[in-house]
């Protein structure tokens, strides 16, 4: 046998005589607690913030369906479980609100802006734009 593997068995046995059971009792404790530490509590905090933008939802508010189809919204009726989400210029959908996240490509918050405004204004730079000369030629397509 190997030699780690009879001194592994030989320090189980020890543990085991000396109130072994109270340290398997220890670690299943600290196991838990750093489970409900790294992933309990950071989702509870995620399900509250979603539950809490689908509630403060409002017309005009930019959002994702879970399905992938970004919209705005249109209408929201109190005590509703669904939204009108205008998808085009004549096209709305209804929506449940479970199925609704925030537009990350979205502009900030008005409040956001606000602080912006604050905050002191920087000289704006020209942009210069690319224009082709006359004698410029496209390139043209090469044939595989």
């Amino acid at each position: 046998m190997n030699i780690i593997t009879i001194l592994l068995q030989a320090a189980a046995g020890a543990a085991g005589q000396a109130g072994g059971g109270m340290s398997m009792w220890i670690m299943l404790i600290l196991i838990f607690a750093v489970m409900w530490l790294f992933m309990i509590r950071p989702q509870r905090k995620q399900q509250k913030e979603m539950e809490q933008f689908r509630n403060s939802l409002k017309k005009g508010d930019k959002v994702i369906t879970a399905g992938g189809i970004y919209g705005t919204i249109a209408e929201v009726k109190d005590g509703e479980r669904y939204v009108l989400l205008r998808i085009d210029n004549d096209v709305k959908i209804k929506v449940d609100k479970g199925s609704l996240q925030k537009d990350p490509n979205a502009a900030p918050a008005p409040e956001a802006k606000e602080k912006k405004a604050d905050e002191p204004k920087k000289a704006e730079e020209p942009k210069e734009e690319h224009k082709p000369s006359k004698d410029a030629k496209e390139p043209k397509a090469e044939k595989y």
